[in-house]
């Protein structure tokens, strides 16, 4: 037979989860914002539950006036944004895939192949 003192124990227990008293824009925003350091943790987050829900929760959290879980949530989604412009190569943020009319890179640091050195085994010159 289970005792009383279990019993009470285990109702305390039930009473004072927090896991359960979070309103479900809180978690999205919360799992939003801890997914980000890790990059697999990341994608798992924007495959399983997606931007727009993340989005979605911003906007429930402005609605019931929690600021602080409004602003965490847009910080993590301009965050993830920021992945899929690196990811796609859109560094700067444009959308355009013109670099210029020249068709040199914006970006100066980007890397550019010159004249090349020649592998000793090949014969080719050097100014080739």
């Amino acid at each position: 037979m289970v005792s009383t003192t279990a019993v009470k124990r285990a109702l305390a227990a039930l009473a004072t989860r927090t896991d359960t008293a979070r309103r479900p824009y809180v978690a999205v925003i919360d799992e939003a914002d801890a997914a980000r350091t890790d990059l697999r943790r990341a994608a798992g987050f924007v495959d399983a539950v997606g931007l727009d829900r993340l989005a979605d929760a911003v906007d429930a959290a402005e609605r019931a006036g929690d600021e602080a879980a409004a602003e965490r949530g847009r910080d993590a989604l301009a965050a993830y944004r920021g992945f899929r412009r690196a990811a796609t190569g859109d560094i700067d943020g444009s959308d355009n895939d013109s670099d210029g009319d020249d068709g040199a890179s914006a970006d100066p640091d980007h890397f550019r192949s010159g004249p090349g050195i020649p592998k000793p085994d090949t014969g080719q010159d050097a100014d080739r």
